[in-house]
């Protein structure tokens, strides 16, 4: 069950990066945070650039990972981007499909996606994670030319590994409240449990 009311901020905040190194992090990349056989390896898009200026996943104030993470059970506290390790200890671990950061992902051309999707499939072969968990339906349709895909579970496997879709959980998609965020999360947990 959704975990619902206040999330709970515990995790020290570090010094946010100042406009300049932001803007010098274009065409960055965040590690990933990956280890064989996971539970579910979270694929993003590409990393923000205040994702590669701090060097942590999904760490722009105002992005819900790490909430709807937390609300849907996968963790027992609401964790900060710099705290991702945590999450390998779990069994979860974060990847993208292209590694540069950019302001937006519409600054990804379709070809870029494609390519992404050919590393990531390696990627997955490599490390075989049980469920790959794609954070946005409509970079998933177009890198990996599955144009009628869904939110939700997918009927093929990459590379042995099911394929699941959750939205995107930027700031910049409204089409998800907080709780619309945690449910779509928490269906995915309870298939991995089951």
């Amino acid at each position: 069950m959704p975990r619902s009311g206040h999330v709970p901020d515990q995790a020290p905040r570090p010094r946010k990066p100042s406009a300049e190194e932001i803007l010098a992090a274009r065409n960055g990349i965040v590690p990933d945070l990956i280890a064989p056989r996971l539970k579910v390896l979270f694929c993003g898009i590409n990393p923000s650039l205040y994702s590669a200026a701090v060097a942590h996943h999904f760490a722009r104030p105002g992005n819900r990972f790490w909430p709807a993470l937390y609300r849907a059970g996968f963790t027992t506290r609401l964790l900060h981007p710099t705290e991702g390790a945590e999450l390998l200890q779990l069994g979860y671990g974060i990847t993208n499909i292209v590694d540069r950061a950019t302001t937006t992902a519409a600054e990804l051309a379709d070809e870029e996606l494609i390519a992404g999707s050919a590393r990531l499939s390696s990627k997955v072969e490599g490390y075989r994670p049980a469920f790959v968990a794609f954070l946005g339906v409509t970079a998933y349709r177009t890198a990996f030319r599955q144009r009628q895909a869904m939110v939700g579970p997918q009927d093929g496997k990459l590379r042995g590994a099911g394929v699941w879709i959750l939205p995107n959980p930027s700031g910049l998609n409204a089409h998800y409240t907080p709780e619309g965020f945690a449910r779509e999360f928490a269906a995915l947990r309870h298939a991995i449990k089951g």
